[in-house]
């Protein structure tokens, strides 16, 4: 903060022509009498940069390549793929159906997988998401010249360790891969994450 000058230090500055800013509390506690507004401004700014210095930015959590996700809209625990080189994430799903409820798009469909039973689930649709097929998973490409497929996409919670979140996923039969579930790289912002290839399930089963 700036404090006020009191009459006594206003008489003091009036015979050196200059002003005392106070900047405070704790240790970006900077006082000083001044004159010329250049060298005013210069230091002004700078004692209020100094409390930014206790806001150190958070370092992110640190995930294996493979973690075990739970969403709670499904009620299940499923492996994950950490995938940096994806945009988005994947739900494997399968019978897939879009429709509309009360003016809104939604979208039907059955989780596919080996584990996977024929509960039909129901969700909201966010938007329609273009994605370019890779031949190990999927990575979001518009206008590119590859083989582009369109995939409904839903706002999907997801517990990860002991953080959750709601990501965008979109839906697709990922019945041919390991997991069933890829987080790519705007999820892993959402959860603050980053990857080490080396390492897998470092999170344990989902506490949340």
């Amino acid at each position: 903060m700036i404090s006020r000058l009191t009459p006594e230090t206003k008489r003091s500055g009036a015979a050196t022509g200059g002003r005392t800013i106070h900047q405070g509390p704790g240790p970006s506690h900077c006082r000083l009498n001044l004159g010329e507004p250049f060298v005013k401004h210069v230091f002004l700014s700078a004692c209020l940069l100094l409390p930014l210095t206790a806001f150190a930015a958070k370092d992110p959590t640190l995930y294996g390549r493979y973690e075990y996700v739970r969403l709670p809209e499904i009620g299940q625990v499923m492996k994950a793929k950490m995938d940096t080189g994806a945009r988005t994430a994947s739900l494997s799903a399968k019978d897939i159906e879009r429709f509309e409820r009360d003016g809104e798009d939604w979208v039907r469909f059955r989780l596919a997988g080996k584990r996977a039973d024929d509960t039909l689930y129901e969700h909201r649709l966010a938007r329609i998401s273009k994605i370019k097929n890779r031949a190990d998973e999927e990575d979001d490409e518009e206008g590119d010249k590859a083989e582009i497929s369109r995939r409904p996409v839903i706002d999907l919670e997801v517990c990860l360790g002991g953080e959750r979140r709601v990501i965008e996923a979109n839906l697709t039969d990922r019945s041919a891969f390991n997991y069933p579930v890829l987080i790519g790289a705007k999820a892993l912002r959402e959860f603050d994450a980053a990857v080490d290839p080396a390492r897998k399930f470092t999170a344990g089963k989902p506490q949340c």
